[in-house]
């Protein structure tokens, strides 16, 4: 390969006018941009237990008053991007938010698109674009970009949810902001109710109000149970996975981030090849070992990792008894709308 010149070869001079006027010579820095063969990931295989950091969660209840947080929050933050950057990967933000009892987090709307996987607990509601979407355990709820939504707890007990926003990639655009509002006036919860049944849609006599995201609230009662029938019904199927998807038009459920649920039946290892999105994995029910490259996490129930880009990854079952049902969070529509996706075997 051709062997480029460094930056120190040129004289002080030189670099100083090129400083003066806002200009960069290319070829010292293009292997750093440009990488053979493939890219140099700065997200690591990085887990979080949800033992070790439930602690902390609660605890910043205790110190924190939902008035003074707006979104009380810890932030799941990657190592190689600095903790400072509060990414997970290029394009992932993580968080763990915490509402308790009686609390109210206040209506606002923002650009990067959200989802809230719940954690533990019941009582609590988001309310998203007037749909009041209830939350139990291992519900999806989506807050897409521009949609009102705020958060509310009528039960007894702490709720815990993860947040997935694409948050890294809109501020890298310079075009991140929030507005406040105030709460909505519930309108129903139409979204989960009419899209009960795959393959069917609503389709009235008459023109119906566009919606680009007809339903925001996928139930993991419903998840689950096709998961299992789809394991049940193709018992050689290579991996048991479903999509999250707009049910009007089968496509990504949101624009940047895709997600997905998959069960590893018991005692099953699966294999993913390397591609070029980034993925989070977050433990819903039951317990495995995720191998990214060289690393190897044990998960327990809520705990959560991220596999960088173009690494391989092995799910394996501890258990040779019971499944194991996984939350995926990826980048995969965003590198597909940008031509760049990639799977390598």
């Amino acid at each position: 390969m051709l062997e480029l010149g460094r930056l120190e070869d040129l004289p002080e001079s030189y670099r100083a006018a090129l400083t003066a006027h806002n200009l960069v010579p290319l070829w010292p820095s293009l292997r750093a941009v440009l990488p053979p063969g493939k890219p140099i990931p700065r997200t690591r295989p990085t887990c979080w237990s949800y033992e070790t950091l439930r602690p902390l969660l609660i605890q910043a209840g205790e110190l924190t008053p939902i008035e003074k947080a707006e979104r009380r929050v810890l932030v799941l933050a990657n190592p190689g991007h600095g903790l400072e950057k509060m990414q997970a990967s290029s394009s992932i933000y993580l968080g763990m938010q915490l509402l308790l009892p009686g609390e109210i987090a206040p209506a606002h709307r923002h650009t990067p698109n959200a989802v809230r996987l719940i954690v533990e607990g019941e009582g609590a509601y988001s309310t998203v674009d007037g749909e009041k979407c209830e939350m139990r355990r291992g519900d999806l709820i989506l807050t897409p970009t521009g949609l009102w939504h705020e958060h509310g707890h009528d039960g007894d007990e702490p709720v815990v949810w993860l947040d997935v926003l694409d948050l890294p990639l809109v501020y890298y655009m310079e075009a991140s902001y929030v507005e406040e509002g105030e709460l909505q006036a519930v309108n129903g919860d139409g979204g989960a109710r009419a899209y009960l049944r795959g393959g069917v849609v609503p389709s009235p006599v008459f023109e119906r109000r566009d919606q680009r995201y007809p339903m925001l609230h996928y139930p993991w009662a419903d998840v689950r149970a096709a998961l299992n029938a789809l394991a049940e019904a193709e018992p050689d199927l290579e991996a048991v996975q479903v999509a999250y998807v707009n049910p009007e038009n089968g496509g990504d459920c949101e624009n940047i981030l895709g997600f997905s649920a998959l069960m590893l039946r018991p005692g099953e290892t699966l294999a993913l090849p390397a591609r070029s999105p980034a993925m989070v994995f977050h433990l819903i029910e039951g317990g495995a070992e995720v191998t990214i490259d060289d690393a190897v996490f044990p998960l327990s129930e809520a705990d959560t990792c991220c596999a960088p880009g173009y690494s391989p990854v092995l799910l394996s079952n501890r258990s040779a008894e019971l499944p194991t049902y996984l939350f995926i969070a990826d980048e995969s529509p965003l590198h597909k709308k940008l031509g760049v996706y990639e799977v390598r075997r």
